[in-house]
């Protein structure tokens, strides 16, 4: 007997692709404004890592915030809208194994957020010149970053059951965390304090080691971010893979 998950991939990667002005450049044209704003705001007055425009400095980590977020929100709106609709018991008459059925969400996810990515770093190269430095660190933590995310996705979108639910998770959790993880500034600009805060926020550690591969530079060892990054990673994936081989508010 064949497996429905080739279909089910295609089906998802589909779902971003045929409204791309949404789901892509809708958030480029974000990271774009905040890019224009944010550089003729504090462009010459800060100046990270000893030598590094503070321009240069944003744009990985506009790249990283632009892809977490949409990593997020293909499994968890896809979730949301299949069961809405009524037709969420189709993924259950395929023969697809709860391994199948994950792994098309988070390949899906994985990538859109790296097309988002990557047109946020070829529309910056307008703006300042990016190269990278270590192209391999750049690779691993974004597909890892977005892994956690379609994961994380993946959870919000079997857990809730209308759409206030997932509003809020995307509200009082993703937002703030990924707007507090370093994207905007260094966390040694910080208070001692929130420095302290700060390092318990596992998207500090994916934003970090992503800048790590174009600067070769980084506020944090990028060993660490690594290990804290491929630690949640697997730990979301088990998550997800338990409460779909469960049938989570799936089977009733």
């Amino acid at each position: 007997m064949g497996s429905g998950f080739p279909t089910l991939l295609r089906k998802e990667l589909m779902r971003f692709w045929k409204v791309g002005f949404q789901t892509i450049a809708a958030p480029v044209l974000t990271a774009l404004m905040y890019l224009l704003i944010f550089a003729h705001v504090l462009e010459g007055r800060v100046t990270v890592y000893d030598s590094v425009p503070y321009t240069a400095f944003l744009i990985p980590g506009l790249m990283m915030m632009s892809m977490l977020q949409n990593a997020f929100a293909n499994p968890s709106s896809s979730l949301i809208q299949s069961r809405i609709t009524g037709n969420l018991v189709f993924i259950l008459l395929p023969p697809l194994s709860h391994r199948e059925i994950f792994a098309a969400y988070l390949l899906a996810s994985i990538a859109r957020g790296i097309c988002v990515g990557l047109c946020v770093w070829l529309v910056s190269l307008f703006f300042v010149s990016l190269p990278i430095a270590k192209p391999m660190w750049v690779l691993v933590f974004a597909i890892m970053s977005c892994g956690i995310m379609g994961a994380l996705g993946l959870i919000a979108g079997l857990w809730s059951e209308k759409f206030d639910q997932l509003a809020a998770f995307q509200n009082f959790l993703i937002m703030p965390a990924t707007f507090l993880s370093g994207v905007f500034y260094s966390i040694h600009s910080l208070p001692p304090f929130w420095q302290t805060v700060s390092h318990w926020n596992p998207l500090l550690y994916t934003i970090d080691g992503f800048r790590y591969g174009f600067f070769a530079a980084s506020d944090i060892s990028p060993w660490f971010s690594l290990t804290v990054v491929a630690s949640v990673f697997v730990a979301l994936c088990l998550i997800s893979l338990r409460l779909l081989a469960s049938g989570y508010k799936l089977r009733n």
